[in-house]
C-alpha cells in the first residue's frame, strides 16, 4: 500500500511534465516518418531491409523505450537533491519498495509509447494484426532495462550529469547496437560481439518476431532482455540501499 502511495505520486511527477511526455512519444514517430519517407523513395528491393515498415516499426518502438531513461533518471535525482527525498529515507519504505516506485508508473508510458508508434506505421503501410499488441507486450521487458538504467545513474549521478548519459550517450549506445539502422552482421568483430552481449537488439530481435506472428522466435531473445532487466532492477536497488544508508 505505501509503495502504491509513492507510486501514485510518481505518476503525478511524470504526467506533471507534459513536454516531456510529448517528445517521448513525438520524436519516435518523427524517426518512424522520415525513414519510411526515405524507404519509399528507394527502388523496391535496393534498400536496406532494415527500413522496411515491418522491420522498422519494432525498432522504432525499442529505440524510443531508450528515453524512459532520461524520464527515470532525472526523476530520481532530482529528488535526491530535495528534501522530500530526506523526508522519505526516515519512512518505512524499503529500497525495493523505492525502486518499484519509480518503475510502476512508467510502464504505462512506455506502452502508451509503443502503442502510438505501430499506430503511426500502419499509415505507412504496416498491416494490422493482433500480432502487435503482443509486440507492445514484449517490449515491457526493455523498458524495465531503460528504467532501471535510469534509477541506477540517477542514484550516484547528478541532475546535469543523468542528462549527459542518460540521455546521449545511453541512446545512441542503444541505437548503434540494436539492428535498427543497420545489421551489426556486416560490421563484425568485436562490434557484433558487444551488440550480441547486449540487450538492444535481442529486444529488436524479440518485437520483430512479435509483430510478425512468429511465435517460437520470441523467447530465445526475450530471455536474455528479461535477464538484463532483473540483473540491473537488482543493481539499482542495492545501489539506492547503500545511497539510503550513507544519508
Amino acid at each position: 500500500m505505501r509503495m502504491m502511495t509513492f507510486a501514485s505520486r510518481n505518476t503525478k511527477e511524470i504526467t506533471r511534465d507534459m513536454l516531456t511526455l510529448i517528445f517521448g512519444i513525438a520524436f519516435p514517430i518523427v524517426l518512424l516518418v522520415l525513414l519510411s519517407a526515405i524507404n519509399k523513395s528507394i527502388p523496391q528491393g535496393h534498400g536496406p531491409t532494415n527500413f522496411q515498415i515491418e522491420n522498422l516499426a519494432p525498432g522504432i518502438t525499442v529505440f524510443g523505450l531508450s528515453f524512459m531513461s532520461l524520464f527515470s533518471s532525472m526523476l530520481i535525482a532530482k529528488d535526491r537533491t530535495s528534501s522530500f527525498m530526506l523526508r522519505l529515507f526516515t519512512s518505512p519504505l524499503r529500497p525495493a519498495e523505492f525502486i518499484l516506485g519509480y518503475t510502476l508508473p512508467m510502464l504505462p508510458m512506455a506502452m502508451v509509447q509503443s502503442a502510438v508508434c505501430y499506430a503511426a506505421a500502419l499509415i505507412f503501410g504496416l498491416r494490422f494484426s493482433i500480432n502487435l499488441l503482443l509486440a507492445v507486450f514484449v517490449n515491457i521487458p526493455i523498458a524495465v532495462v531503460f528504467i532501471a538504467l535510469g534509477l541506477l545513474f540517477g542514484s550516484v549521478l547528478s541532475e546535469k550529469a543523468v542528462g549527459g548519459v542518460c540521455g546521449a550517450l545511453l541512446t545512441n549506445l542503444s541505437a548503434w547496437f540494436s539492428n535498427i539502422w543497420f545489421d551489426t552482421s556486416m560490421v563484425g568483430g568485436v562490434f557484433e560481439t558487444v551488440a550480441d552481449i547486449l540487450p538492444f537488439s535481442h529486444a529488436v530481435a524479440a518485437a520483430r518476431a512479435a509483430a510478425a506472428g512468429n511465435y517460437a522466435a520470441i523467447f530465445p531473445d526475450l530471455w536474455w532482455v528479461i535477464g538484463y532487466a532483473a540483473a540491473l532492477t537488482v543493481a539499482a536497488v542495492t545501489v539506492f540501499s547503500i545511497k539510503i544508508k550513507r544519508s
